[in-house]
């Protein structure tokens, strides 16, 4: 079915981009309109409203450039929708915003989650939904604007709120009231879900005082939620066959089909996402338990690990330090040195995530001699980036039993060669870079389309997006295990490479 089209819209933090997929898994057509967030101290917001105008005015654009090159609009099968995750929305019976969205940066709710955990919430919390007592996930949020928000507190009282994550105010809003559904993974980010059964947990919400709160109906990534015309952008209502959180979607997007595939998105921080298959498993080494994404006949699982600092400690190179003028020199400085001559730079400048989650650590640059150089610090500054990956993948297989197959990368600090040469070789497995900026889109575009039927199956969508740059370990293996070891004594973490697990 060469003539059928996926619209994929991917709903992110800073835009919104829509891309018109083919049968083969091509980008044939582009739209993207930048969102604004608000600021105040601690607290990040967004206007419920204005995202989804944002939506449209993403999709009139990719709609306007697949017309331009030629495309026939009836010829778009179905829709798949990637968000920004914990992001949130609490509306009232006429479908009016009772507050603004709360972004998932925003760490207002520091005080609520501290007190969960002195009301010993914390082990029932993470037994039922497999995440952290954390400002980041949408729950402890919304307790805080219940207890500080009369007009929220009095319709959650009264039974006439109405929680949504992005994906589920888009639904409300593109079908007019009509549907008011998520998905497993956007749900498994809320502090609500059990990831059991794969639904809201009564016992949790009635602990966080939340009884009379409206939830929507959980369903698989890749089912029909609904039909929308996009408020007649499209001539007639599409089916809009997945919807899932961004991280979830690049890991599909990826092909983490398969218990022991991971992707790690590397960008200012970096998200690692491993598909430990059909069962939940609790991490005991600072990783979460979440949906990595679901069909109507399969539910995977993953766990996800957090890094706080990547990209950034590059951008610190060159804002603060002025060691470069650009992120592209790097490669050249790293490989001008040797070795990394024992000098390790511990980039805790916002304090350390997965696995070690130490957030009063400070960042520190160890093993300076008069030998030293700028080089030997921008190559501490890259290696630093595989580092923090291979803990989150050691404490991964460790919490599983499953080893490590492939990684998949994506984000900008892929084109640094040096970085994917040392991960591979840190590693001993093989690193995979589609090549595709947009692997949100890709995934959601992917999820639609099997349940469409523009995609046949899993099998299918392996064969699909195939042009991609493997890096394999190379001949310096050995020295990199041995740098791995000061860095470990560098983190002072007591995360121990134990051999890397075989099949």
């Amino acid at each position: 079915m060469k003539n059928n089209y996926i619209l994929a819209v991917d709903q992110g933090t800073s835009s919104t981009k829509t891309i018109i997929f083919d049968a083969q898994g091509k980008a044939i057509a582009r739209g993207s309109e930048p969102l604004k967030s608000y600021y105040e101290g601690e607290r990040v917001e967004q206007d419920p409203e204005e995202i989804y105008r944002n939506v449209l005015a993403s999709v009139a654009q990719c709609l306007q450039d697949f017309k331009a090159k030629g495309g026939d609009l009836s010829s778009i099968t179905a829709c798949g929708i990637s968000n920004q995750r914990e992001t949130f929305v609490v509306w009232d019976e006429a479908g009016k915003p009772l507050y603004n969205a709360v972004v998932w940066q925003c760490k207002r709710s520091v005080g609520v989650c501290e007190r969960l955990k002195e009301e010993g919430l914390e082990p029932l919390i993470k037994s039922k939904t497999g995440l952290l007592i954390d400002p980041y996930f949408s729950g402890s949020k919304l307790i805080w604007l219940y207890e500080n928000e009369e007009k929220v507190r009095q319709a959650i009282d009264s039974g006439k709120a109405y929680f949504g994550t992005i994906d589920t105010w888009l639904l409300y809003k593109l079908t007019n009231g009509q549907s008011y559904l998520t998905d497993h993974t956007n749900a498994s980010r809320t502090l609500f879900f059990n990831l059991a059964t794969l639904d809201w947990d009564k016992e949790l919400l009635a602990a966080f005082g939340l009884t009379g709160l409206n939830l929507p109906t959980p369903q698989p990534s890749s089912s029909h939620f609904a039909a929308a015309d996009f408020n007649g952008l499209l001539e007639k209502p599409i089916p809009i066959t997945a919807m899932i959180g961004d991280s979830h979607a690049a890991a599909f997007g990826e092909g983490c089909f398969a218990p022991g595939t991971a992707k790690a998105t590397m960008g200012t921080g970096s998200s690692i996402l491993m598909n430990i298959g059909a069962e939940a498993r609790d991490s005991e080494r600072g990783m979460v338990t979440t949906i990595c994404w679901s069909t109507e006949d399969r539910t995977d699982y993953a766990l996800e690990g957090v890094i706080v600092t990547c990209g950034a400690t590059i951008e610190w190179l060159k804002n603060e330090l002025n060691l470069i003028t650009d992120s592209k020199e790097t490669e050249a400085m790293a490989r001008a040195v040797a070795n990394n001559n024992s000098v390790y730079l511990v980039p805790a400048f916002s304090g350390l995530g997965a696995p070690h989650w130490d957030m009063n650590r400070k960042g520190s640059i160890v093993g300076l001699t008069f030998g030293s150089n700028k080089n030997h610090l921008v190559r501490a500054a890259l290696e630093s980036i595989p580092y923090q990956i291979k803990d989150v993948i050691v404490a991964m297989e460790q919490d599983t039993g499953i080893a490590l197959q492939e990684l998949m990368v994506n984000g900008g600090i892929t084109a640094n060669k040096f970085v994917m040469q040392f991960l591979a070789d840190l590693l001993e497995r093989p690193v995979v870079n589609m090549g595709m900026p947009d692997v949100s889109a890709l995934g959601a575009a992917y999820l639609a389309g099997l349940k469409a039927g523009v995609y046949e199956s899993l099998d299918h969508l392996k064969s699909l997006n195939s042009d991609k740059s493997v890096t394999t370990p190379g001949e310096d293996v050995e020295k990199v295990k041995t740098y791995y070891k000061g860095w470990q004594a560098a983190v002072g973490s007591g995360v121990v490479a134990k051999p890397v697990l075989q099949e």
